[in-house]
This record gives C-alpha cells, structure tokens and sequence, in this order.
C-alpha cells in the first residue's frame, strides 16, 4: 500500500492569519453588540429624557438697564462718574447748575409769605367786621327802644290834647321825636345791613387768601423738587454705561445723559421656535453655556414665557394676510434666571451669546393632558 503527499500541506504562517481573522471577527461581533446594545440605551435615554430638552443659541445675557435723563434744562455744573464706574443707590451722578431754580424757591417762598401776611389781614377786617356788626346792633336796638317810647308819648299825650289838659305844641314835639326815632331805626338797619355785607365780603376775602397761600405753598414745593431734581442720583445699583455729558455741557428737559446698568440683576433672554415651547413651563431647569467662558457650564430655572411672538411685539409687526405669504417658524422669548457667583457676574455683561437648554421632561404628560380636555370639550 502505497502512501500520496498532500498536494495542499498548512503552514505556520497560514495558521497564524486563520486565527487573526478569527480575532478579528470576535471582536467585531463585540463592537456591534456593543455598539448596539449603546444605540438601544441612547435611544431609551432619549424617548425618556432627551426628547424633552429643548435646545437654543440664540440666547443672550440682559440687563434691565435704566436711562439717566435731566429733567430741568440748564449748564452741568459737575459729572461725579465715568464710564464703566460701579454706583449705589442714592449716589450724586450729575448736578445742573442750581442758582436760577434757587432763586425761583426763594421767591415763591417769599410768595407764601406775602399770602399769610394777607391772610392775616384779612382776619383782622373779619374781626373788625363783627365788631361793626356789634356796634350796629346795639345802635338798632337803642333806636328801636326811642323809637317804642316816642310812639307811646304820641298814644297818651293824643287823647289829652284833644281834652284840652295839654298844649298841641307837646304832641307835635313828641310827633317829631316819634319821626325822628323811625328815621334813626332805619338808618341803624341799613348801618347793620352794610356791616354784615362787610363781614361776608372779608370772609370771602379769607377764602381767596387761603386758595392763595394754598397757590403759592405749591409753586414753593415745586420749586423745592425743581432744585432738588437738579442733582441727579442712581436710582439703583448698577455700573455707568454710554456717558454722554461733560461739564459746562447745556442739557434740556429729557436729554439721555447716561444708563445705569443692574449687572448684578442680570437674566438670559432665550428666542425658542415655537415647536419647542409646547412643554415649556416656569420654573424648569436650564443649562447654559457661555461663549465669553468655553467649558463652564451654568445652572437656571425658567421664569416666564413672553405672551407672544417676538414680531408681534416688533415695530412694525407682519402682515400675513397677503399673497405671497412665506411660513416662517417664529421664536417666542424666554426669560431665565441664571445662577452664577460674584466672579462669573464681572464676565457676565449684557449682549453675551449663549447657548441654552430646557429640560421639559416634568411637563411631559401636558400633551396627554390637553387632549384629554380637548376630547371632553367637543359635542
């Protein structure tokens, strides 16, 4: 029996590759359970969370600055800031000139007094008034007693002239004291009459000495918050911005000096397209990420949703009601709230770009929600 060679025989090199593609196959079969198994969790992970978080970069950092404007017109007479300067409440930022709105004070304050000084003159013809009317009224009521006496001597001297037991030249002297007493009545009542016209014409020369002395009071206040307007103070804490005013400068009423920025009540303003803004609630948190500091992450909550597109509340706000309407996503604004340190504020000035996210997943059941409702309310 005879034995062949193999036409075929294994080497050690062919050997080796056999088992690197093994290997190789293994470990492919690896990566792809792996990997697998890693787009199953990614994919849970975002049916359950990832499709909640709603994304934007066209965020940015705002303040709500306030403008610094003269209320009086006059020259400035000193400028206690700069630019870029941190300020307190109450701090003297300009002064306008004040010696023409101190001399207006000091008249109109001079006013007042004039007012009283009439006022109480016009007391004193009140007072002198009443006694006028006093001294009337006595005089009436001496006029009215002759007057009585007189008519009663005519009554009994009448009849003993007619006797014969008095002379006539008796009765006529007592008829002419009688006329003389009417007369004297009358004269005390008109006397009376013009004195209570005089007390009633002081009185309303009172009223018209208060309405003046009230008058002249206010001009004098305003006069006072004319001079005190003429220096002005930081309504708030803040940092100077855009200072436009020099010394010796002439300023009028409302003229934009310069703008107080609240750095340390800074927010973030997020424009959402309207597609992302369904879940979206106040109070939801937020992570954002800052261009000016790459790689720190900061931490906020949503504090309000604007109640309406940005182009409706533009200056001139679109017309869609035409023909050639082009449908455009809108983005409606989101006010946060950042949380970051005393150091990160320095950095954080109004006007930065961000980029933020919203976690809605809490208000993932508002949907359901809503067409629950909707379904109950249709007939």
């Amino acid at each position: 029996m005879s034995t062949q060679p193999d036409p075929t025989p294994t080497t050690a090199s062919e050997t080796g590759n056999g088992g690197r593609r093994r290997l190789l196959g293994r470990a492919a079969i690896v990566a792809l359970v792996v990997g697998a198994a890693f787009g199953i969790y990614a994919y849970i992970g975002y049916l359950n969370h990832g499709q909640y978080v709603q994304s934007t970069d066209d965020a940015y950092v705002k303040a709500d600055s306030i403008t610094v404007s003269s209320k009086l017109s006059g020259y400035v007479r000193t400028v206690n800031v700069k630019d870029n300067q941190p300020v307190k409440a109450g701090d003297l930022l300009v002064e306008v000139d004040p010696t023409d709105y101190r001399l207006r004070f000091s008249q109109d304050t001079a006013q007042v007094g004039v007012a009283q000084a009439g006022e109480a003159l016009n007391r004193a013809g009140i007072t002198e008034a009443q006694a006028g009317i006093a001294q009337a009224q006595a005089g009436l009521t001496n006029a009215q007693r002759d007057l009585a006496f007189e008519t009663g001597e005519v009554a009994r001297y009448r009849p003993l002239v007619a006797a014969g037991s008095e002379p006539k030249q008796t009765l006529d002297q007592h008829l002419s004291n009688r006329d003389k007493a009417a007369a004297s009545v009358a004269a005390q009542q008109a006397a009376l009459a013009a004195a209570r016209a005089k007390l009633e014409a002081a009185q309303a020369q009172l009223g018209q000495s208060t309405a003046q002395i009230a008058a002249a009071k206010a001009q004098a206040d305003a006069a006072r918050t004319d001079l005190n307007t003429t220096r002005l103070t930081a309504p708030k804490d803040g940092t100077v911005a855009s200072s436009s005013v020099r010394i010796g400068q002439f300023v009028q009423p409302g003229q934009r000096l310069m703008s107080i920025v609240p750095v340390q009540a800074i927010y973030v303003e997020a424009n959402f397209k309207e597609t992302q803004i369904g879940l979206m609630r106040p109070g939801q948190p937020a992570t954002i990420d800052i261009d000016a500091l790459p790689g720190v992450e900061f931490h906020g909550r949503v504090e309000s949703i604007t109640p309406g597109t940005g182009a409706t509340f533009s200056l001139i706000p679109p017309q869609n009601a035409t023909g050639n309407f082009t449908k455009i996503v809108q983005r409606v604004p989101v006010r946060i709230r950042i949380d970051a340190g005393p150091e990160a504020r320095r950095v954080l000035v109004p006007g930065l770009s961000l980029t933020v996210d919203v976690d809605t997943v809490g208000a993932r059941g508002a949907i359901r929600q809503i067409r629950s409702q909707e379904k109950q309310t249709q007939p």
